[in-house]
């Protein structure tokens, strides 16, 4: 009996062969008579004299006597007797039948394991016992486990210990393992074959798994996945390897290891929301890499030479918790010393990087907070301080002496162990629907869509054409070069607005912040040379020097914010030189030589000296600045706060109007019912909404790269030329070749706003305006004047740039104020009483009128700006009339 039972226990260790011969096993229906199994087992008689019939269990005796049945009490006599061949090839039929059915609808049958390659014993009873056996924690042969049919039953078992057992275990890598392979998405793919031979191809070792599909076919194993997420994604890197060997068998000799890397977790937490609750947990969150060590090698199978015997011991998995140390020595008993052994002993890539809040996620007044993340294999160096990324991975926690010395009380270090990281202008640019694509094609086929991105630009604040058309060029930006990998020239466009206090400087800063798809803002006073650049510390884990990046870096392939431009030191100031112009920033400290990437536009304002703005000077005495710092500056916007009574009555209007708007007691009334807000030159002109707009830059800057072989040459070469002899003979601002490069950047970027492939005449024009209002407006008053007399009166080329795209109607309103000025400090100048009226000859109008080729004057005179600034027009006295005091 015992020789018997161990060959019996040697079989089934063996599904595939046939315990009685050696040709393959065939699969067994449950209802066949399995005393043919064990043929010759002794004798009956006496297996019923001692313990009669055993059917479960390793010890199976049946009795072929009590199997049998009186044929006169069966009626078969509708069925044909079946010969062992034709039942046969009938059950071979079947299971193929099964098989086929089960693979095509990327489903499997509970309760059985399907192999692809080749049958496999099925035998129900004795394989369900034997999962029972080793769900129960009893060591069992894994050939013979059948998958557990109630996963989601753990028995009274936490998910971690549920996982853990080998029943489980099992039943989780065979489910996981037919979810790669039968998977079919939506078009029809078999998509993860696809990405398994994508990875194959560029010899990596991981590929992603969407947690989204994976919940709508394995719910179970989605469940799993983020409570005890170590154990379960062990099991799939074991079946992912599984796979991925049975379709390149010499894969392994490239990669030893498969990762599963999980996207998509459907709760994004913030790193100040990471609580006890999280501890173990699969989490997602995001951030900005600041600190990253270099590549370190981390032992993963440890094996110890016995420094007396010399025998090797191990191997020994290490964790990351804690170190792993043998006892004593198998060989010769002893208790060491034991010394590593370097050859045989295994490492992986090790890096640790430090993730801190976004700058534009954290409250007024709170310090951003930061979390370790360890980055392990193939994710090594996969980002670098001052990207935005989001990391996937499992909150793990270590017991860290030094924070319990420090805080008194034992505490532990948590860190985040990463399975996946993904940066975030990839993930923003993946984000844009089919719906939203569509949307933005239909607003850029618009004529005035360039007129409704300006008035989109920072509704909430009356008037300043130029500084929010300056905002959307910068916004959208430039396409920069790199011709030979040697000399890069940047795209971005930079902006310094500078004028009186109290003109809305800060707050197109803080609208900026908003809508730009990545932003960093500091302020001047709060900023020193290495926040805004980088500075080296020594990291407390591995005691060397590392590298953590400032504003510039962290806002790259952005825009960089810096408020009170003029407060900064002037040693803060000169380190951002190379950060405005070659967009790198060099470091050179404590032996560490290295260059950062810092491809962001800066936008800055600043109060003149003084506090406000004075046009007899210049403005470089203006402003305390270097003509260095200035020349990097594609566009100076002068923000002047005039007296004029008619406008400063409609701006009150606008911002009283804004006010009761936006009051926190309206919130919840119907915004249609309260009274819009308008500015009047910007009156007729339908404003795009904020999000759209958002997505139209973010889409522009993804997918629109104009072109410049379209681009009239001559006209720029000319204007540089004209424009140098002009600031020569003013004695004005110098211009130096950053301007033709400044025409170029804001010329891509005005293309780019309509979604166009090429520059064309009116991008070049648009740019060539803003470029010479930019500069004509930082001159002194004395120098302003001659140089628009000279060019409009001479110069039709730069009067016709200066008009370019410019309502008729906001020109004439322009000229009609200077008149109306001049006529009001004459009258000043030679009489004490107040003004009630001020009148200017029609025909000194149509003369200045002329001057920009407009000759019409009629439809300006019917016009709501006309009406709105309180103009008269008197045809019988052929004057102008506007009302100072008492206007309505």
């Amino acid at each position: 009996m015992e020789s018997d039972s161990s060959d019996i226990q040697e079989n089934t260790s063996s599904p595939r062969r046939d315990p009685m011969t050696s040709s393959p096993a065939r699969d067994l229906p449950a209802f066949e008579d399995e005393s043919e199994l064990i043929g010759g087992l002794g004798d009956d008689d006496q297996i019923m004299e001692e313990d009669g019939e055993e059917l479960f269990g390793d010890n199976l005796r049946p009795i072929p006597g009590l199997d049998r049945y009186d044929p006169d009490l069966v009626d078969d006599s509708e069925y044909s007797a079946l010969s062992d061949g034709d039942r046969q090839a009938a059950e071979d039929e079947m299971r193929r039948r099964d098989r086929e059915e089960g693979r095509g609808l990327g489903r499997m049958r509970r309760g059985l394991v399907y192999d692809s390659d080749e049958d496999e014993d099925h035998r129900p009873v004795r394989r369900r016992r034997l999962a029972e056996r080793a769900a129960e924690g009893m060591v069992v042969d894994e050939d013979m486990i059948e998958s557990i049919e109630n996963l989601e039953d753990t028995r009274g078992h936490t998910a971690k210990e549920w996982v853990s057992m080998l029943g489980p275990k099992t039943e989780i890598y065979n489910r996981f393992k037919n979810f790669l392979r039968t998977f079919i998405d939506e078009k029809g793919h078999n998509l993860y074959r696809e990405k398994i031979s994508q990875m194959c191809k560029e010899n990596r070792q991981s590929f992603e798994v969407d947690y989204n599909f994976l919940a709508s076919e394995e719910q179970v194993l989605a469940f799993f996945l983020p409570e005890a997420p170590t154990e379960v994604l062990k099991t799939f890197d074991e079946a992912a390897k599984d796979v991925v060997l049975s379709m390149f068998p010499q894969y392994g000799r490239i990669a030893n290891e498969i990762h599963i890397r999980i996207t998509d977790l459907p709760l994004l937490e913030n790193i100040r929301s990471l609580r006890q609750l999280h501890l173990n947990q699969l989490i997602r969150t995001a951030g900005v890499v600041t600190c990253s060590t270099g590549v370190l090698p981390q032992l993963s199978l440890v094996k110890y030479d016995c420094i007396k015997c010399n025998y090797v011991l191990g191997p020994f998995v290490q964790t990351h918790e804690n170190e792993v140390k043998p006892g004593t020595c198998p060989e010769c008993q002893s208790n060491g010393p034991f010394q590593i052994n370097m050859e045989q002993t295994i490492y992986k890539n090790y890096q640790r990087i430090t993730l801190q809040e976004s700058p534009g996620q954290i409250d007024a007044g709170r310090l951003p907070r930061s979390k370790d993340a360890i980055l392990i294999g193939d994710l090594c160096d996969t980002c670098k301080p001052g990207d935005e990324i989001e990391v996937t991975g499992t909150y793990s926690n270590s017991y860290d002496g030094s924070l319990n010395t420090t805080n008194g009380f034992p505490v532990f270090a948590t860190v985040i162990i990463a399975n996946h990281i993904a940066k975030k202008d990839k993930i923003v640019s993946q984000s844009l629907t089919d719906e939203d694509i569509k949307a933005i094609i239909a607003l850029s086929k618009d004529e005035r869509v360039g007129e409704r991105i300006v008035a989109s630009i920072a509704p909430s604040i009356y008037g300043h054409a130029e500084i929010k058309r300056a905002i959307a060029l910068s916004l959208f930006g430039g396409e920069s070069k790199n011709p030979g990998q040697k000399h890069r020239v940047r795209g971005d466009i930079n902006i310094l607005i500078c004028g009186d206090p109290g003109t809305a400087k800060s707050q197109f800063l803080k609208y900026t912040e908003k809508i730009a798809p990545r932003a960093v803002y500091t302020t001047g006073q709060g900023a020193s040379a290495v926040g805004l650049t980088a500075y080296v510390q020594r990291s407390p884990v591995t005691k060397e020097w590392t590298l953590e990046a400032g504003a510039l870096v962290l806002a790259d392939k952005g825009v960089c914010i810096i408020d009170e431009f003029d407060k900064m030191n002037d040693q803060d100031r000169t380190s951002i030189h190379e950060a405005m112009e070659q967009q790198s920033i060099s470091i050179s400290k404590a032996g560490i030589v290295t260059s950062l990437q810092a491809r962001c536009a800066v936008i800055s304002a600043a109060n003149p000296i003084g506090g406000r703005y004075d046009p007899s000077m210049t403005f470089s005495e203006n402003v305390d600045l270097t003509e260095p710092i200035l020349s990097r500056f594609d566009i100076l916007c002068i923000v002047r706060d005039q007296v004029d009574p008619i406008q400063d009555k409609q701006l009150a209007k606008f911002v009283i109007q804004s006010h009761v708007n936006h009051h926190p007691a309206n919130k919840n009334i119907d915004k249609t019912t309260l009274q819009e807000m308008e500015d009047p030159l910007m009156s007729g002109i339908e404003k795009i909404p904020q999000d759209l707009l958002r997505k139209y830059i973010i889409y522009s800057r993804e997918k629109v790269h104009p072109k410049l072989h379209q681009m009239d040459q001559d006209k720029v070469a000319k204007l540089y030329s004209e424009l140098r002899r002009e600031s020569l003979a003013t004695g004005s601002v110098p211009v130096t070749v950053r301007h033709i490069e400044s025409m170029i950047r804001m010329a891509e970027a005005h293309a780019r706003m309509h979604l166009r492939d090429f520059v064309h005449e009116d991008d070049v024009n648009m740019a060539i305006r803003v470029m010479l209002e930019s500069f004509i407006d930082t001159q002194k008053f004395s120098v302003m004047k001659t140089m628009k007399n000279y060019v409009q009166c001479f110069l039709q080329t730069f009067s016709r740039y200066l008009t370019y795209k410019r309502d008729n109607n906001e020109l004439l309103l322009y000229v009609l104020k200077q008149l109306i000025q001049e006529q009001i400090a004459y009258y000043r100048s030679r009489f004490t009483a107040v003004m009630e009226t001020v009148e200017v000859p029609e025909k000194e109008f149509q003369e200045k009128a002329r001057q920009i080729n407009i000759h019409n004057l009629v439809p300006f005179y019917g016009s709501e700006v006309f009406k709105a600034h309180n103009f008269i027009h008197d045809k019988k006295k052929k004057v102008l009339q506007q009302r100072i005091v008492g206007a309505a």
